[in-house]
């Protein structure tokens, strides 16, 4: 690590141009990853980090301080725990964070299963689904329109590191899409759709998912070859949409595996 350079005050052009990436990472085309998991995930998978960010009072933490004894060569900052607490975003960080690269869209059709979000618009529920894409194995998930950033902290955060074993594509026409998009397409719906359990899922799958409110849009509901819905208890109205997608990829995976 390079020798830091120690931050106070919030009219630092260095913490200015800090707190315009974290408003708009794509724009900048990086992003902040922030605590100890994320970070040491950047070291442990070769992921470019451009600067370190360290607060005052996080020097005092040893997984820290071993994090920054590996960290040889690179630009770090430290912070005054104030101005930390602003780039995380957190009441309580951890005290570290890096700034990374964004990476380059994806180009190509898509092989295999694909996951498509439309306005899924709660930084939690994207980072959740994320997270789950990655543990069922779901590389490419592409996110439309009026969903949340999935390069944000928070998103990054919710995903704990799944950023990293994705493809991700953002602003993306999902009608489009669909048609490179090698298989069968599912449409997730609270209601009215075949039942999950029922439908032959060990083929490739395009999976659909929706906004919490007003779930998916006509025009992809009418693109999709089929609609599904997870049959529920009585009185239940639905699930939350990354509750339903973890329901939806294990269940393909647990026939594939039959």
């Amino acid at each position: 690590m390079s020798d830091p350079r120690h931050i106070s005050s919030r009219d630092n052009q260095s913490f200015k141009e800090l707190r315009a990436l974290t408003d708009d990472p794509r724009r900048h085309g990086r992003t902040v990853v922030d605590g100890i998991h994320l970070v040491a995930t950047c070291f442990a998978r070769g992921v470019g980090i451009r600067q370190l960010l360290v607060s005052e009072s996080g020097q005092q933490n040893p997984e820290i301080a071993s994090l920054l004894q590996s960290a040889s060569g690179l630009d770090c900052l430290i912070l005054r725990d104030s101005l930390f607490r602003e780039i995380s975003g957190v009441g309580t960080p951890t005290g570290i964070a890096a700034v990374i690269d964004i990476p380059p869209v994806p180009a190509g059709e898509i092989p295999g299963d694909a996951l498509l979000l439309d306005a899924v618009q709660d930084a939690g529920n994207v980072g959740a689904i994320l997270r789950t894409a990655a543990a069922a194995g779901v590389r490419d998930v592409l996110l439309g329109p009026g969903c949340a950033g999935a390069w944000t902290p928070r998103v990054l955060r919710a995903g704990q590191g799944a950023h990293f074993s994705l493809a991700i594509r953002e602003q993306v026409d999902l009608v489009a899409m669909l048609a490179s998009c090698s298989g069968n397409s599912i449409a997730t719906v609270a209601r009215g759709g075949a039942s999950l359990y029922e439908l032959d899922l060990t083929g490739p799958i395009a999976w659909l998912v929706g906004n919490e409110g007003a779930g998916l849009s006509a025009e992809l509901v009418a693109a999709a070859k089929v609609c599904a819905t997870i049959p529920l208890a009585g009185g239940s109205e639905s699930l939350n949409v990354a509750a339903a997608t973890a329901v939806c990829l294990f269940e393909a995976n647990r026939q594939r595996r039959i």
